[in-house]
């Protein structure tokens, strides 16, 4: 098997405090293979997105990494310098945020900013570049691109504007695509195109894909596999049919609840009680086990570790207690 295009192995983030460190992230392990497209997903707070900025190097202090690493082609990228990684995340890392407007320039034509950065990383001619530019905003599926290529960013739509910005992300050609939450502002309509063109540009060219989302309905339509986080860890992760329908957690298990379905009639969704934890309020044990329906006593005092068959896991000690019997 080949070897992974980005591995995360063992990932902590702190805050430092007045009152000590806040743990944000602990211990988070996670790989994408090229041409596969990894979820994450989970509450607000959960840690998803920290966890994608550790990735790209924009971890700003009080925050620090204090254990892991962050692997990119074979190559560890979390103790480069600032310069090294802004030109990793410039050519091999491209980076879709929530908000298109945040990633565009308002006062620069989408051309000029799609021109430097091609410029900037591929160092083509500005001939060249702006037919590099052109051919990417075609490939997003921007219509008349001769004639849009040269318009402001407050003349597109918001779903024409993630498509610039995708087409920005994909401007040096990246191994590695990071979207988080790309698909938030849109209406839903807007939603499917921009998830269903992430899904074909990922086959297309070959790229690793990590969608950072709350909604599991975007995970089953675009991903491969899921990542289910929570409190700061990967407390569930496997193929994305597995998780969605043989969900081993119980929090995955209260995501998957929470969904309607299409199928059957439903009087009431159902809820997980509770709120995800402050940083500073973690408990102690398994994490979720205030807010877990089927918690034993040994959850209030250990803190399981991902268990159960390969490509299939999940951080729970009823999890483990099956593995450990299937096993014996």
């Amino acid at each position: 098997m080949s070897s992974p295009v980005l591995a995360v192995d063992g990932l902590s983030v702190t805050f430092e405090t007045r009152r000590g460190p806040l743990h944000a992230l602990r211990d988070v392990s996670l790989s994408i293979a090229a041409g596969e497209i990894l979820g994450v997903v989970g509450e607000s707070g959960a840690g998803k997105s920290l966890t994608g900025t550790a990735v790209i190097g924009l971890i700003e202090p009080p925050g620090r990494i204090v254990g892991g690493s962050v692997t990119l082609r074979g190559r560890r990228i979390d103790g480069l310098d600032v310069k090294a990684m802004r030109e990793v995340r410039g050519r091999e890392i491209g980076v879709v945020f929530q908000d298109p407007l945040t990633s565009l320039n308002p006062l620069l034509r989408v051309g000029n900013q799609l021109e430097e950065t091609i410029r900037t990383h591929l160092g083509l001619s500005r001939g060249a570049a702006r037919q590099r530019a052109l051919g990417l905003l075609a490939e997003v599926g921007i219509p008349a691109p001769a004639e849009r290529i040269d318009h402001y960013p407050h003349q597109f739509s918001g779903g024409m504007r993630q498509r610039v910005v995708i087409a920005l992300a994909l401007a040096a050609d990246p191994v590695l695509l990071i979207a988080d939450e790309p698909t938030t502002a849109l209406d839903v309509s807007i939603q499917a195109q921009i998830t269903g063109l992430i899904k074909r540009l990922c086959r297309e060219r070959g790229m690793a894909v990590m969608l950072v989302t709350h909604d599991m309905g975007v995970i089953a339509e675009t991903a491969d596999r899921v990542a289910v986080m929570y409190a700061g860890r990967v407390v569930e992760e496997g193929p994305v049919d597995a998780v969605i329908h043989r969900a081993r957690h119980p929090y995955s298990r209260g995501l998957m609840g929470s969904i309607p379905s299409m199928r059957r009639r439903m009087d009431a969704l159902s809820q997980i009680d509770g709120a995800m934890p402050r940083l500073d309020a973690i408990p102690q044990g398994c994490a979720f086990h205030p807010r877990c329906p089927v918690r034993v006593e040994a959850c209030h005092h250990e803190r399981p570790d991902l268990a159960g068959p390969p490509g299939h896991r999940a951080a729970c000690l009823l999890v483990a207690a099956e593995a450990a019997h299937a096993g014996a």
